[in-house]
């Protein structure tokens, strides 16, 4: 059986993390699994916050769902947050970054307002996702990568997919 790698794609709502993931599921053959349509489809809730408008994530439950799959391994996991995951499941840990004003443009788009959309900026701004990613992975994996632009989608899919091959060769 050829092993394969297990991929995080993180960062603040709105920096590209689900056309990546999309995109690199199609490149490499890996499962894509964004936890947000998970967590939907599941109901994997723990009540709703009504101050960010939203359901709570029951993060006991994704992971219950998810640990086969990730044990199996070639999976693509796409979520905002990143330090409930068991640090075992990933081989490696993308951040997405955006700038400030293109993030605005792309949240506000999405219907983000008031507290909502200041608090997703305002962790984009003091980097929380990465420093979040830092302290619940080995440095090691985690890698920071800009998503301003169609150029910087198209570096980043290439240098993931080079990074998945060269594992692949690596594991198997």
């Amino acid at each position: 059986m050829v092993k394969k790698p297990n991929i995080l794609l993180t960062g603040t709502p709105g920096v590209g993390k689900t056309t990546l993931g999309k995109e690199l599921a199609q490149r490499t053959g890996l499962v894509y699994v964004n936890v947000g349509d998970l967590a939907q489809e599941g109901q994997l809730y723990d009540g709703y916050d009504d101050e960010y408008k939203c359901p709570i994530l029951d993060e006991d439950r994704v992971v219950d769902e998810l640990e086969d799959k990730m044990t199996e391994g070639g999976v693509i996991v796409d979520y905002h947050g990143c330090d409930f995951f068991p640090q075992r499941w990933f081989d490696i840990v993308f951040v997405l970054r955006t700038d400030n004003t293109q993030l605005y443009t792309r949240l506000e788009s999405r219907g983000y307002t008031g507290k909502k959309l200041e608090h997703n900026l305002q962790c984009e701004i003091f980097q929380m996702i990465y420093e979040e990613a830092m302290d619940a992975y080995s440095h090691e994996i985690v890698h920071m990568l800009w998503s301003n632009t169609p150029e910087d989608l198209e570096r980043n899919l290439e240098q993931i997919v080079l990074w998945t091959e060269q594992w692949a060769k690596d594991h198997n």
